[in-house]
């Protein structure tokens, strides 16, 4: 990162996140970091998150891509692929062989069946999907049925995805799929709907803000920089990868994570927390890319601590992308208007606020869920007659 950052005007925290998802697809299924029954490979979802065209997330991504064309050019050239808008697209695209059963006939009678296999399947099961228009892919997934954001699931957990449907016979087992997206924070807040984050898909990926880290109006000299050494560092890492298994951390990086497991793992409140209730996963998956790019079959002290930073920042780039929203939509309105209004808003004044189309049930369920969160708190002016209720946020 050091290396290209120089020359380039991408942030480089979208080199750093883009080449690790590389890296861990190159790799594919063969090591995992084991946490009672679940296996976590090195694949990971990342989306960047910034302006359309001033984030430079385009450029960040080209430079990583020719990195790995140099080490891996049948991966580049045929596992990197765009377009993630269907479950049963996703599936096709690492499907394992499909047979179909076929009669055997003697003197034109049956005699038996048998399976003749009239898909090949894909091979190879890794597969990197880059979508710039990351909003496109979310706008689909509320669509009636859409499987993607279940597919997308399966993928991240367990690389089994298969659609139940008797007319769709393609299946993969042991898929190996990363996702990088692109994104603008408007988008993101517009389009990743509270289905998606309370069912798990949000929670999957890392969200990572990104800007423009500086301006080179004739581009830098990256065409002057020597990559040979680097690209060397990174064969033997993909090689010495292929030698292990199963990784874990070693005995000074498991007091460490016995210090960091608590908060890492604590759940958090509103859209934010549904959003990063992953960080126990998440970091460790980063751990063990760390670990496999140093040569080392364990997982190190400094390994963990890699992967705790890139953690922060993604938490911190939640946190502003999502702030204090719920994900509750009508909820977080009320909010944004209690919190422009920082005196007090009646209850005739949020209805108004809502457009008067909102019926008073739904507004008593919305204000309930602020109440019980701590975000808002009702007093009562004594007036004539009904006494009147005051929301206010704290």
């Amino acid at each position: 990162m050091r290396t290209i950052e120089p020359n380039s005007e991408a942030d480089p925290v979208a080199l750093l996140a883009q080449f690790l998802t590389g890296f861990g697809n190159v790799l594919g299924r063969g090591t995992y970091y084991e946490v009672e029954a679940d296996k976590h490979y090195p694949n990971i979802y990342i989306v960047l998150v910034g302006e359309t065209a001033k984030s430079r997330k385009g450029s960040s991504w080209g430079h990583i891509v020719k990195i790995f064309k140099s080490i891996s050019p049948e991966w580049a050239e045929h596992r990197i692929q765009s377009g993630l808008s269907s479950g049963e697209g996703l599936i096709w695209a690492v499907r394992d062989p499909i047979t179909k059963s076929e009669s055997i006939r003697e003197n034109k009678e049956i005699t038996g069946y048998q399976d003749v296999i009239v898909d090949q399947g894909e091979p190879d099961k890794r597969l990197l999907v880059q979508e710039s228009e990351f909003a496109s892919t979310l706008r689909v997934l509320g669509r009636d049925g859409n499987i993607l954001s279940a597919v997308v699931r399966q993928g991240w957990d367990t690389g089994n995805l298969r659609v139940l449907t008797k007319n769709n016979p393609a299946i993969s087992t042991g898929a190996h799929i990363s996702i990088i997206g692109h994104i603008t924070r408007e988008e993101l807040l517009r389009y990743l709907t509270s289905t998606e984050t309370g069912n798990g898909f949000a929670n999957r990926f890392l969200w990572v803000c990104v800007k423009r880290s500086k301006i080179l109006p004739r581009g830098g000299n990256i065409q002057d920089v020597d990559f040979a050494p680097i690209l060397n560092k990174l064969k033997n890492a993909v090689e010495f990868a292929k030698t292990i298994t199963r990784i874990e951390p070693d005995e000074p990086t498991w007091k460490m994570w016995d210090r960091v497991y608590p908060e890492l793992s604590e759940g958090k409140p509103g859209l934010l927390g549904a959003v990063t209730s992953r960080a126990e996963a998440q970091v460790m998956r980063l751990a063990c890319l760390y670990a496999l790019l140093d040569c080392s079959k364990i997982i190190q002290t400094e390994h963990l601590k890699s992967a705790l930073a890139l953690w922060d920042y993604c938490y911190a780039s939640a946190k502003y992308i999502f702030g204090s929203a719920t994900g509750y939509p009508l909820a977080d309105e009320i909010l944004n208007a209690l919190k422009n209004n920082p005196e007090s808003m009646t209850r005739t004044q949020i209805s108004n606020f809502c457009g008067r189309n909102k019926d008073k049930e739904s507004i008593d369920k919305a204000l309930t869920f602020l109440a019980e969160r701590g975000l808002v708190f009702m007093e009562k002016d004594e007036t004539p007659g009904r006494p009147t209720e005051k929301w206010i946020t704290k």
